[in-house]
């Protein structure tokens, strides 16, 4: 039995030439990650942690738990999670 290929999406392949600079490591995604939860759910427009932004779009791991730590805290402060979510890219409850 041969495996099953798939194809790479066209948003897949976009996600492949995105640019990392400025570079952060997921560690270093993890130890931000409070802070820039709180700053977007402040200020979604806020461009405090440009780093946080690209790695975001390229770290899908990091990205989740960003999502569900804004949607806990949001929820938690009786916050609209919509525009920092937005801000995310993360619409809807988690998966």
């Amino acid at each position: 039995m041969t495996p099953r290929r798939r194809r790479l999406t066209p948003a897949a392949a976009h996600l492949l030439t995105v640019s990392t600079e400025p570079w952060l490591s997921c560690e270093d995604c993890f130890a931000l990650m409070d802070a820039h939860v709180e700053i977007i759910l402040a200020d979604p427009a806020s461009t405090a942690l440009p780093a946080m932004d690209v790695h975001l779009r390229g770290c899908a791991a990091c990205a989740e738990e960003a999502r569900s730590l804004l949607l806990l805290v949001a929820d938690q402060d009786g916050i609209d999670p919509e525009p920092a979510s937005r801000r995310l890219g993360v619409d809807g409850p988690p998966r």
